[in-house]
């Protein structure tokens, strides 16, 4: 069995609007060495992460920790908006999730971000077959990928996972099957939610 913790990353700061370079806010900052803390005896193999600092940072005091080098793959990098800062995001999401082909000029539909991660997921799966991968993500690209295998998961959910930063799920795999998924809230380490 392979077994993927995905962290969706830590508080960032929004004052920085370039999706690539926005770093974690000094609350994201002290909330990384719960994630340290809740992979600590999970027995990890490897850590990867989408290429964004924020989602990196989220992990670097867990790799450091365990020396891990952190392996970016870009497939697994959050999906891109569009050419212009959005005043209304709640309602762009809603419509992004009632149309998956729905995307901005110059941004990405959901339906695009996901076969991006599920093409590197399908890679991960392959190559880290029966491991246990600490993986760095965001929320939305980790919610299309909860959508993929769990097509029942949809803005609802998003909506309820959306201030959750930073937020742990745990996917099983036999192969490239997928078998289940589980919901941590790492400030008490109890698990949220059984799918």
């Amino acid at each position: 069995m392979t077994r993927l913790y995905f962290v969706r990353h830590a508080e960032t700061d929004y004052s920085e609007r370039s999706e690539s370079f926005r770093q974690l806010s000094p609350k994201g900052e002290a909330a990384c060495p719960c994630v340290t803390k809740f992979l600590a005896d999970k027995h990890i193999d490897a850590v990867i992460s989408s290429p964004y600092i924020r989602a990196v940072d989220t992990l670097r005091d867990f790799a450091d920790a365990y020396n891990f080098r952190i392996k970016i793959i870009s497939d697994l990098r959050e999906r891109r908006v569009g050419r212009e800062w959005l005043t209304d995001f709640e309602a762009f999401c809603r419509r992004q999730w009632e149309d998956f082909d729905f995307s901005l000029e110059g941004g990405e539909s959901l339906a695009a971000v996901q076969r991006r991660n599920i093409s590197a997921m399908r890679k991960i799966l392959s190559e880290y077959r029966g491991k246990r991968i600490a993986v760095g993500t965001h929320g939305t690209s980790l919610c299309t990928i909860m959508n993929y295998y769990m097509p029942e998961f949809g803005y609802a959910d998003f909506a309820r996972i959306r201030p959750l930063m930073p937020h742990i799920v745990r996917m099983d795999f036999e192969g490239q099957q997928f078998l289940n998924a589980q919901e941590y809230d790492i400030f008490s380490e109890i698990p949220a939610m059984k799918g």
